[in-house]
């Protein structure tokens, strides 16, 4: 089956981001997402899923462990299980991205206090 944004599943997240479940089964997930301009998601660990972002448009900023990495549009970025993350828009326009997991991140979402 062909998926794309206008026939997939959408939800809101965060600060007012977007989210289109491409594809959702134990083993895998890929979602296409958009951040706002100046928006964040919160800091969090998954135990079990490793994660590869793919950004689309705009330029992506992870915290990964307390060390930040800038990622450009047209590159990717791994995440292995057990590592505190986020990913963050400082720019002034939308940041879109693909993100896959391995396996899907359902109830393997753990947030970290600050």
């Amino acid at each position: 089956m062909i998926r794309s944004k206008q026939n997939s599943e959408h939800y809101i997240w965060g600060e007012n981001c977007d989210s289109w479940i491409l594809l959702n089964s134990e083993n895998l997930s890929i979602k296409q997402e958009i951040i706002p301009p100046h928006s964040k998601e919160q800091l969090h660990f998954h135990k079990n899923a490793q994660q590869f972002f793919f950004i689309l448009k705009g330029k992506a900023t992870f915290v990964v462990d307390e060390e930040v990495f800038e990622v450009a549009e047209n590159s990717g970025f791994h995440i292995a299980p057990n590592k505190n993350h986020l990913i963050e828009n400082q720019s002034d326009v939308d940041l879109e991205f693909l993100v896959i997991s391995n396996p899907s991140t359902n109830n393997d979402r753990f947030a970290v206090e600050n």
